[in-house]
């Protein structure tokens, strides 16, 4: 990204048989800036009668894309000025992805195949694949030619999914990336490093792999390792501030969900795929994503010292712009089987939101075209003041905000089941992901509006220029 100093996310994939509903779920936090307001709309169906091109405002990255266009959901910035920055979305095909993890090659890497200039990045990914692609591996593989043919400017993770697979797709340098499986019992946590680990070049069913990448590697030198090919290690870094900055989210994710393996959480041999210790939910992805190292002395807001407290980053962070988590089932028709859940803001400090993947529009406060400052009337501002009402009092006003979130969690599953069990008899799908998505959005939106007005009136009585009266005077 040209226009972000330091962009980092947080990313989840879990197969369908590691689920405690059969789902699939892939999920991301979008950490750039603590103040840079999301949107979320839906793009509808096109057909364009001349041919289409797609040219990046954020690098020139120029390439020609199909007449047709399929439905998607997405989250584009609040202005377009950088570019389209879209990524995370669900199509009308069932077919889901979320783009980027940021991710850094090595110096011997990126020497004999550099990043391109105007290569494919994270501003144009979502745009120029989602509404193409009818499953996970189409995403891979559109991806991987564009990555081939144009070249990237960056080096990213992207996570693929539809409701029978997930994929985790990783660029390592200018025109060579690979992929994989992430099997249907296991489950993968990613934090800014590559990730995926040894390659099993026989084994199409679960990698797919650049043209060429051993020839690559073994003309170049590149491979660390006397045996096998482990793209981590051939293509990623391992530097000190990896141990600090990256691997202790991995380590936590893995901790939450294998608490019976220990492990160091400056190690930079974590596991890519783990198999959970317990079926997960999609509200187990939710909060991971909402962590923050609670129950270690790692936790900011904890009762570690202040060294302790502040040697890792987070994984709820306070430049999280918007997360998601996005679940698909086979249960269920499309539209309603297919969950986009959605949260504005800090993860500990917001809710996700369900959307049905049949909805063709979005409240007015999703889509409000805001600008970069403070607006009641975006939905990303509704839920950014709660936190910034609770940090400085977060003893005072943390109970309060935790039964919030726990009640609106108890009324999406309400809504979700009720309108489940209505699209197994119902032919307007659409009008009922309509309403009960905005069902729960409103519900959403009104809770915290709401609680922020108790914590503005509360935090009256907070100023140093207080002064408490002895009675007895």
């Amino acid at each position: 990204m040209s226009y972000f100093e330091f962009s980092a996310c947080t990313s989840i994939l879990v197969g369908k048989a590691a689920t405690t509903d059969g789902s699939t779920l892939i999920g991301r936090n979008e950490d750039c800036k603590a103040a840079w307001p999301k949107r979320f709309v839906v793009n509808e169906h096109q057909n364009f009668t001349e041919p289409q091109q797609f040219v990046s405002k954020d690098n020139g990255f120029t390439m020609p894309i199909p007449k047709e266009r399929a439905k998607y959901t997405s989250t584009p910035e609040w202005t377009d000025k950088y570019g389209l920055f879209e990524e995370d979305g669900i199509n009308e095909y069932g077919a889901a992805m979320s783009a980027t993890e940021s991710t850094y090659a090595n110096n011997q890497v990126l020497g004999v195949d550099p990043l391109v200039k105007d290569g494919i990045g994270e501003e144009a990914i979502v745009t120029v694949v989602l509404p193409y692609i009818h499953s996970a591996i189409e995403g891979v593989e559109r991806l991987g030619k564009i990555v081939t043919e144009y070249g990237a400017s960056e080096t990213n993770g992207i996570l693929f999914s539809d409701n029978n697979e997930v994929w985790y797709f990783e660029i390592g340098s200018g025109h060579h990336w690979v992929a994989q499986r992430i099997p249907d019992d296991s489950y993968a946590v990613v934090a800014n490093q590559m990730a995926i680990q040894e390659i099993d070049f026989d084994d199409l069913h679960n990698f797919r792999w650049s043209a060429g990448i051993q020839k690559f590697v073994n003309n170049n030198d590149l491979n660390p390792n006397r045996i096998g090919f482990n793209f981590r290690q051939i293509f990623g870094t391992q530097t000190q501030a990896d141990t600090y900055y990256s691997t202790p989210r991995v380590w936590y994710g893995q901790k939450m969900f294998n608490p019976e393996i220990a492990q160091n959480p400056e190690s930079q041999e974590l596991p890519f795929i783990r198999k959970s210790s317990r079926l997960l939910s999609v509200f187990d992805a939710q909060n991971f994503l909402s962590s923050h190292f609670q129950e270690t002395v790692y936790d900011p807001i904890g009762s570690g010292t202040e060294a302790e407290k502040h040697k890792f980053r987070p994984i709820s962070l306070a430049k999280t712009q918007e997360s998601h988590v996005l679940q698909l089932s086979a249960k269920y028709p499309h539209e309603i089987g297919d969950i986009h859940w959605l949260l504005m803001g800090v993860g500990a400090q917001s809710t996700f939101v369900p959307f049905f993947a049949g909805i063709t529009d979005t409240p007015d406060e999703y889509k409000y075209e805001v600008g970069h400052d403070y607006d009641p009337k975006s939905a990303y501002w509704i839920f950014k003041l709660v936190g910034i009402l609770v940090d400085p009092h977060y003893l005072q006003f943390g109970g309060q905000l935790k039964e919030i979130q726990n009640d609106l969690i108890q009324q999406y599953i309400a809504n979700v089941k009720a309108a489940q069990i209505a699209s197994l008899t119902s032919d307007t799908l659409s009008e009922l992901a309509n309403t009960y998505s905005f069902k729960s959005a409103d519900l959403a939106m009104s809770s915290f509006k709401n609680l922020a007005a108790k914590l503005i009136t509360t935090s009256t009585d907070f100023s140093p220029l207080n002064y408490q009266q002895d009675l007895n005077l």
